[in-house]
């Protein structure tokens, strides 16, 4: 399949979900706890949406949710279900990247649902993305079980889901932000998932606004695939970046914080840039419309994302 740039596809909004509409839960990756989905269905069904959870989401296949045929069944029931309005990731993991050669064969823009997740999720926004749809890279299970549905960011993702949010999202500023604005397709996500996509269908290193958040990578892995980015010649086709949380990580003897380390890479770009985004592996995960043309607005004291 030809990978399209941003200029060549069209933003494909899916319809937003209504009252009664169905929301389907599918566990593309990693086992998930039970609980988590319970929580989920529970948080979900107050919308006054119907809650499917799909027949392996509960599952276990060594650490995945279920083999790669019974989690490919359930996904593709999902995204073939006119019922169904909106997918739900119970969590990331690994595992996604198993279902994109299959999934390339659905036409996912004739009924084109929401996809929500992030983590390893971030393998199957891509595929969106490919396809022009805006998905929502967002929480999951775990933070609409443990977290009410009404706190900031469930509530951000909630009025993504039933089309009540365009507008802006604003966060703080950063010592090593570099301002300026940009406009382009917003795209991203885990950027280890992101550096194993690279020169496939679904590389997003093109002409838009990139983000990037990550967990559990060593300062000198993430340094790594930042320079490979920028060897690459990627880093110089992007017009603006957004550099969420990186968290679990330990500082070594070259760098006590990884921002150290990264705001050199990037500092020569000549684009604008945005540190500390409240997006990633905490609490908090400020949803964002992945593959919606938006306007980045970095100045020194806070960062604007205008869609």
């Amino acid at each position: 399949m030809e990978k399209l740039t941003n200029t060549d596809v069209k933003e494909i909004y899916p319809r937003p979900v209504r009252e009664g509409d169905t929301i389907a839960i599918v566990s593309p990756a990693s086992i998930i706890k039970p609980q988590y989905v319970a929580g989920a269905v529970e948080a979900l069904s107050r919308l006054g949406c119907d809650v499917k959870v799909m027949p392996h989401a509960l599952g276990s296949c060594g650490t995945y949710s279920g083999s790669v045929e019974e989690r490919l069944d359930d996904i593709v029931a999902a995204f073939t279900d006119p019922k169904v309005r909106a997918i739900l990731c119970s969590r990331g993991g690994y595992g996604c990247v198993h279902l994109l050669e299959r999934l390339s064969g659905l036409d996912l823009a004739a009924d084109p649902k929401w996809l929500i997740g992030f983590s390893d999720v971030s393998a199957l926004h891509a595929l969106m993305s490919s396809r022009g749809i805006v998905s929502i890279h967002g929480s999951m299970a775990k933070a609409l079980a443990i977290d009410p549905i009404d706190a900031p960011y469930n509530a951000m993702l909630v009025d993504m889901l039933f089309g009540r949010r365009r507008g802006t999202l604003t966060f703080g500023g950063h010592k090593y932000n570099v301002a300026g604005e940009a406009t382009g397709r917003l795209r991203g996500g885990n950027l280890a998932v992101l550096q194993a996509l690279m020169s496939t269908p679904y590389d997003v290193f093109d002409e838009g606004i990139l983000f990037i958040e990550d967990i559990a990578e060593p300062i000198y892995k993430v340094e790594r695939i930042l320079y490979q980015l920028k060897l690459s010649g990627r880093l110089d086709r992007i017009k603006g970046l957004v550099i969420g949380q990186f968290t679990e990580y330990d500082a070594d003897r070259n760098f006590s914080d990884i921002y150290d380390m990264i705001a050199p890479i990037v500092r020569s770009l000549g684009i604008p840039v945005a540190f500390d985004a409240p997006i990633g592996h905490v609490r908090g995960n400020m949803p964002l419309l992945h593959g919606a043309r938006v306007t980045l607005h970095v100045g020194a004291d806070k960062t604007e994302l205008s869609y």
